[in-house]
């Protein structure tokens, strides 16, 4: 039962991801990306991170995106304009570091330890819950914290793109 969750989260996740990639309206872009990060959301709910999907939920899913949303309602994009050049160049680094991602997984402890394990070993220490949550996110959960961080760079860095002016000459 879990890993049909589990194939329907991981599954969602990379269709919306590529949506959000290539989609041609900004706003539809947005839209998958919020999909995106909520399926994430239920992946760490799967890994028994509540709290952290719930911080994904709602500062990621909730407060960025609206202002994404809020930013490219603002610039009022035309979205006839295309970007053959850019979506390769944006796809070849996705590319890398899919395989950079890949790469790391193989050689983590993730792919060998079992986390709950890790986790009743870290939950164990008498230390506070802030620092719990610390150790937790930092040593289990760094992988998809730093992919959160990636797709928010991307994100960003798309939005600079899309408001940057074309010189007329």
């Amino acid at each position: 039962m879990i890993q049909s969750f589990f194939f329907y989260f991981a599954g969602a996740t990379i269709i919306s991801s590529i949506l959000t990639v290539g989609l041609r309206s900004p706003v539809y872009c947005t839209l998958a990306l919020l999909s995106t990060l909520l399926h994430v959301a239920g992946l760490f709910i799967l890994l028994h991170a509540e709290f952290v999907a719930a911080i994904q939920i709602i500062v990621y899913a909730g407060a960025v995106l609206v202002l994404y949303l809020f930013v490219l309602m603002l610039l009022n994009l035309k979205t006839t304009e295309t970007f053959l050049k850019q979506t390769w160049i944006a796809l070849f680094f996705g590319v890398v570091i899919f395989v950079e991602i890949l790469i790391g997984l193989f050689k983590s402890s993730i792919m060998t330890t079992n986390p709950l394990e890790a986790t009743e070993a870290v939950t164990a220490a008498p230390i506070g819950n802030t620092e719990t949550i610390g150790l937790s996110l930092f040593t289990e959960y760094l992988l998809p914290f730093e992919v959160v961080g990636i797709i928010l760079l991307g994100a960003a860095v798309g939005a600079m793109v899309l408001a940057k002016k074309i010189p007329a000459g």
